[in-house]
This record gives structure tokens, C-alpha cells and sequence, in this order.
């Protein structure tokens, strides 16, 4: 019994040990997957490479309501072109309108005491006229001649509040327009509807993380390319540079330099938005670039060559001891 035990476990044994050399033959003899698309390679000798965003050139252009409300209407769609101060969106207004008719209704009254008011100014004034017309001081007392005066720039006085009124009411009227005329989302400059993130019905707050309408000038594009903080240093004015779109690596798009944004901000070109939360920190270069005769769109993302200036720097000189540099 004990040899058969030991013949049992010996042969357990040498099944485990054939199966895991079985598994890892067949693990070596497995081919490599080939490539879709080779990955991009630089036509610089020395270059800084970075990740890129298509953008309009003169940049999107994040649509916002300018109250929360009720969106009651949708002008526009995906693709539209718009001209500028063109509607856009219809927040509910049924509140701001009635709240106009109100305002609208006082101004009526607020000119009728003023109308009031000037003919008794008026009246008060041809009395005191006519008092003080009369020499005969036995027939008109003082008192008289002071108390129709007093009266009268009572009376002045209260033209003048009226008048104030006036201008406050239709002051109120027209702050009530421009409220209105707010809920009325217009385009802030020509461009293309990119995108349309609100339905009518539903309810629009300022600040939202999703902008409810995009809006861009895709006639003309650029790339917003992203270098790393670390490679900053490396990048010089003016040089050119060359994109590939993700998955096309055999189509260049030549980048013409235009700008370098003056400031090293957290990278946000992994989706077109400041939404990820990521620890690197990037300086953004914009390039233009003319169309090139294969489709290219607003949003894509592109891998970005820019070219480097010489090689390695050459070292300062050492300095002997003792003697200033």
C-alpha cells in the first residue's frame, strides 16, 4: 500500500510538471499580434513630441445659460451655421413677461398725475399773479399772498417726485426687457453648431460641467498641442512642427507655428475637456494648419512632432578656483 501511494503521488508529479511545460511551449510559440497602424515616427532629426487637439482657430466657444430655467425651446441643431446674435435657446419667460405688463401698466398713471400736477401747478400760479397784480394791499392780505406761494412750491415739489416716478417706472419697465430679452440665448459670433447637449424640457443652470451648445468656426482649424512641463525647456519659437491622426500614421498634416500660451496648465486633451483629473501639467503651443484632402474634424486627437533645435548643449567651461566667472 505505502508503494502505491508513492507511485501515485510521483505520477501526479509528473503530469503537473508536463501540463505547465505543455502551456508554456504553446505560450512561446504564440505570434505576436500585428499592428493595425505602425506607430508615428518624426521627419526631425531631433524633435519634442506631444499630444495634440483640433480646435476652431479662433477656439470653441462653451454655450451657457445666463439664469437657471426652463429650456422651452431649441433653435438650432448639430452642424447649423449661425450668424452672429442668432438665437440659439428659449428659456421660459412666462414669469419676466407678466412681470413686464405689470411695469408696462404703471407708466400710464405715473403720466396722469403728472398731467394732474402741472395744472394745479399752473392754477396755484396765476393766483399768486393775480395777488400780487393788486396794489391795494386792503383788498389782498400778506398771508394770503404767502400761503398761495407756499402752495405752489409745495406743488413743485410734488412734480418734481412725479417726475421721478415716471423715469423709475419706466426705468423698471426697461430692465424688465433686457431680463427678457436674456432669456433668449443668442450665437456670440458666427461659427458652426459642434454640438447640441439640451432638449426642450429640460432645466439649464449656469456653470454646468457639459455646456449646452458648442459652438465653432471649423472653416479654419488649428492644433492645441500639449508638451509636457518636463520638455518645455526644449521648445523654441517659430519651428515648425507636423501631426498624424490617431490611427493614420502614414498621412501628415504640416503645422505652421502661431502662438505659444504663455502659461503651464493641467493637461485636458485626453477628451476635448478640463474633466479628468490628471497629475500632468503641460505647456499648450498652437500650430495652424491648411486642410488637408483628407477629412479632419473639430475634437480629433493628433500626434504631434515638433522640431528641435540642436542636439545636446555643451557645458559651460569649469572655472579655476578662486576666480570669478
Amino acid at each position: 500500500m505505502i508503494v502505491l501511494t508513492r507511485l501515485s503521488v510521483w505520477a501526479s508529479l509528473v503530469g503537473l510538471l508536463f501540463t505547465t511545460w505543455i502551456l508554456m511551449a504553446a505560450k512561446k510559440q504564440e505570434p505576436m499580434p500585428t499592428p493595425i497602424e505602425p506607430p508615428p515616427t518624426s521627419p526631425y532629426a531631433t524633435t519634442v513630441a506631444a499630444s495634440g487637439i483640433i480646435e476652431a482657430e479662433n477656439e470653441n466657444v462653451r454655450i451657457a445659460p445666463p439664469a437657471a430655467g426652463l429650456i422651452t425651446k431649441v433653435f438650432v441643431k448639430v452642424g447649423d451655421q449661425v450668424d452672429l446674435d442668432a438665437p440659439l435657446l428659449q428659456l421660459d419667460d412666462r414669469e419676466l413677461r407678466a412681470q413686464l405688463a405689470v411695469r408696462q401698466a404703471a407708466i400710464a398713471p405715473a403720466e396722469a398725475r403728472i398731467e394732474e400736477q402741472r395744472n394745479r401747478l399752473e392754477d396755484l400760479q396765476v393766483q399768486y399773479k393775480r395777488l400780487q397784480a393788486v396794489h391795494d394791499r386792503r383788498a389782498v392780505s400778506e398771508d394770503d399772498v404767502k400761503r398761495t406761494w407756499y402752495a405752489m412750491e409745495a406743488n413743485q415739489r410734488v412734480l418734481v417726485r412725479n417726475e421721478a416716478d415716471l423715469i423709475q417706472a419706466v426705468a423698471q419697465r426697461d430692465e424688465t426687457k433686457i431680463l427678457l430679452e436674456r432669456l433668449t440665448v443668442r450665437a456670440p459670433r458666427s461659427g458652426t453648431v459642434l454640438q447640441v447637449n439640451v432638449r426642450a424640457g429640460e432645466y439649464a443652470t449656469p456653470g454646468a460641467a457639459e455646456a449646452l451648445l458648442l459652438l465653432g468656426e471649423t472653416h479654419r482649424l488649428q492644433v492645441r498641442a500639449d508638451v509636457d512641463e518636463v520638455n518645455a525647456p526644449l521648445v523654441q519659437a517659430g519651428n515648425p512642427g507636423v501631426a498624424y491622426l490617431k490611427g493614420s500614421t502614414k498621412q501628415a498634416i504640416p503645422l505652421t507655428f502661431a502662438r505659444i500660451e504663455p502659461y503651464i496648465v493641467p493637461k485636458k486633451s485626453l477628451t476635448g475637456d478640463n474633466t479628468e483629473r490628471v497629475d500632468t501639467r503641460v505647456l499648450q503651443i498652437i500650430y495652424h494648419f491648411a486642410r488637408p484632402p483628407f477629412p479632419v474634424y473639430a475634437g480629433q486627437q493628433v500626434d504631434v512632432f515638433i522640431k528641435r533645435d540642436g542636439g545636446a548643449a555643451t557645458p559651460p567651461p569649469a572655472q579655476e578656483p578662486g576666480k570669478a566667472p
